[in-house]
């Protein structure tokens, strides 16, 4: 296996990844949370769905900022670093599972093994609902039922709430378990510690 996958040390990541996920961790939150309340977009007075409509393009804008940055940005951020796409990278995440059956944490640097593909899934998530609501968000005309395709667009952009939450869910276990273990991976996103 490539040496990296083996290494237990830490790998930093830079500012500006750290920043795009704090973003990326606020406002998809919020626009998650918020789109309980979008469902009065059919309505003349639709302050959730002008609310949800809002921070969900603004956490677009830090998805689409992301893709780009996995192409252009720092070498660690970059997807050709960490996405599972290898044999190898495939086999330090079935032998992260394996460790975890035992009740231990893997131990491997950021964005690598079973982290790799919870984030990966993640990002892609993300991604999805960023294109289906940049796109509801251009086309969606509050004040009237959606129709036809764009009824099919909301519909797609609403069964993300679950993959969503599934993706929540697995990261901030992921997360907890490390704090369990003393190693606040927490505070280094929202503090932006080192």
């Amino acid at each position: 296996m490539p040496d990296n996958l083996n290494s237990s040390a830490r790998t930093e990541l830079d500012d500006i990844t750290r920043v795009i996920h704090l973003g990326l961790a606020v406002l998809g939150v919020l626009a998650w949370l918020t789109g309980l309340l979008a469902g009065d977009y059919q309505k003349l007075h639709h302050l959730g769905f002008s609310i949800h409509r809002w921070l969900g393009i603004s956490a677009s804008l830090f998805i689409f900022f992301r893709l780009w940055w996995g192409f252009y940005g720092a070498r660690e951020a970059q997807f050709s670093q960490w996405l599972p796409y290898t044999w190898d990278r495939l086999l330090a995440a079935l032998e992260d599972l394996f460790t975890l059956v035992k009740l231990k944490l893997p131990d491997r640097p950021a964005h690598q093994g079973l982290a790799a593909v919870v984030q990966a899934f993640g990002l892609a998530v993300f991604s999805w609902m960023a294109l289906t609501g940049t796109l509801m968000f251009l086309f969606l005309e509050p004040g009237h039922k959606a129709r036809g395709a764009l009824h099919a667009l909301k519909e797609l952009h609403e069964g993300g709430l679950w993959l969503v939450l599934i993706f929540l869910g697995l990261h901030v276990g992921a997360v907890t378990l490390h704090a369990l273990a003393g190693d606040h991976l927490w505070k280094r996103t929202f503090f932006l510690e080192k």
